[in-house]
């Protein structure tokens, strides 16, 4: 997949998909805005917001947000996102970098892809990966719990993203 050559031997690897009802060029669009601050992550943004991360979830497809390009950063909360790495518009975006706990850096390296693959019957698998390097010894006591909450939360945005592009 895009971006399983930024990290190499990773320690988890966790890979989700969902077939949409619609060509690329009508999902790529939701892939293009995703972050805080722009048209969020199409999950629960309830729970993301208990959490500080001041997500609001867009309905539609906001023009001034389309432009993504490598270097760019895509906010997971006011304070804290990831670096965009690699990009192919209208097929994939990777993201790369990690959560720092409170002063101290992310204990891992983390790429987070999201590849569209166009089915020939019109229809598009989105698939969404996430890869971990641990560079502490302490990091799989950080990644490993929070395996559950992306799970969950990755569900739903892969749902959100299928409703609001076959919408």
């Amino acid at each position: 997949m895009p971006g399983d050559d930024l990290l190499v031997d990773p320690d988890v690897t966790a890979t989700r998909a969902i077939t949409i009802r619609c060509g690329a060029a009508t999902v790529w669009p939701w892939i293009a805005q995703l972050g805080q601050g722009r048209g969020g992550f199409y999950s629960y943004d309830a729970l993301e917001n208990l959490a500080g991360c001041s997500i609001h979830s867009a309905d539609h497809v906001v023009p001034e947000w389309q432009e993504i390009q490598v270097g760019d950063r895509v906010r997971l909360a006011p304070e804290v996102g990831l670096d965009v790495a690699a990009t192919d518009p209208g097929h994939a975006l990777v993201l790369r970098g990690g959560v720092p706990m409170g002063n101290t850096s992310p204990p891992y390296d983390f790429t987070w892809a999201f590849a569209l693959y166009q089915g020939s019957d019109g229809t598009t698998r989105l698939l969404v990966r996430e890869r971990y390097r641990y560079t502490q010894w302490w990091a799989p006591l950080v990644v490993e719990p929070a395996g559950i909450v992306s799970f969950v939360m990755s569900q739903k945005m892969l749902r959100g993203i299928r409703d609001r592009a076959e919408q």
